[in-house]
């Protein structure tokens, strides 16, 4: 697996990559109303030309994992790490979380996910990662901010 920096053209394989790696997140709330499966194209070509977006593809080119931040003065607020389902659980989430971290040396990092994502929080503490903040955003859904 390679690790680059994703180019225009890349974006719409990307976006499709997130329908399919945000289903399991769709599934803790019974529901496809959540803000990564509702992105289009033109919001994730404005997070492309506000930050950075990274691409871990195959050999023969296949994107299957993806990650995105954009730095606001000390912070790195980092985005939709996503792995592909057929390649998760094999280190590769942490291999993109620490590569979007090397595009923002001596930074702040910041990231967010459901509290119902025990997964997604378990990772990130292992990575170093910690709490400081919750949201809640509706009866069903409550934001977790953590930061390193």
């Amino acid at each position: 697996m390679k690790i680059s920096r994703a180019e225009l053209q890349d974006l719409d394989e990307i976006l499709k990559l997130q329908y399919l790696a945000y289903q399991s997140e769709a599934a803790l709330f019974g529901t496809d109303d959540i803000p990564p499966l509702k992105q289009t194209i033109e919001e994730v070509e404005d997070e492309y030309s506000n930050g950075i977006i990274l691409k871990m593809h195959t050999d023969d080119n296949v994107i299957v994992g993806s990650v995105r931040a954009k730095k606001e003065k000390d912070t790195a607020y980092i985005g939709k790490l996503m792995v592909h389902p057929d390649y998760q659980c094999q280190g590769y989430g942490s291999k993109l979380l620490a590569e979007i971290e090397k595009s923002f040396p001596d930074s702040r990092y910041e990231l967010f996910t459901s509290t119902r994502s025990v997964d997604n929080i378990r990772l990130y503490k292992k990575l170093g990662y910690k709490e400081f903040d919750e949201k809640k955003i509706d009866d069903e859904l409550v934001f977790v901010y953590m930061e390193k």
